[in-house]
């Protein structure tokens, strides 16, 4: 199994990641203004299948992810209701 060199123990060896660890503990390496995570928060919204279809293909000819064409137009929804 292909391993990726540890960031923090410098090897790409199982056994001397685990030896490392057995001699060090996470809070030496801990930055505490760094934050814990970095997530984006999404949300699963039912949508008909036909539409969903519809929209694959539209999204598929201007070559952008569905996600980002759904975004583009929700946005632009947002902001035509809110000046509107």
């Amino acid at each position: 199994m292909a391993v990726n060199k540890s960031s923090i123990s410098k090897t790409d060896s199982l056994e001397e990641i685990g030896e490392f660890w057995d001699k060090h503990d996470f809070t030496e390496f801990d930055d505490p203004s760094a934050p814990d995570a970095d997530f984006r928060v999404s949300v699963a919204v039912p949508v008909e299948p036909d539409l969903l279809t519809d929209i694959e293909e539209l999204a598929h000819r201007r070559g952008i992810s569905l996600e980002t064409l759904v975004n583009l137009w929700l946005k632009e929804k947002v902001v035509e209701t809110k000046t509107g």
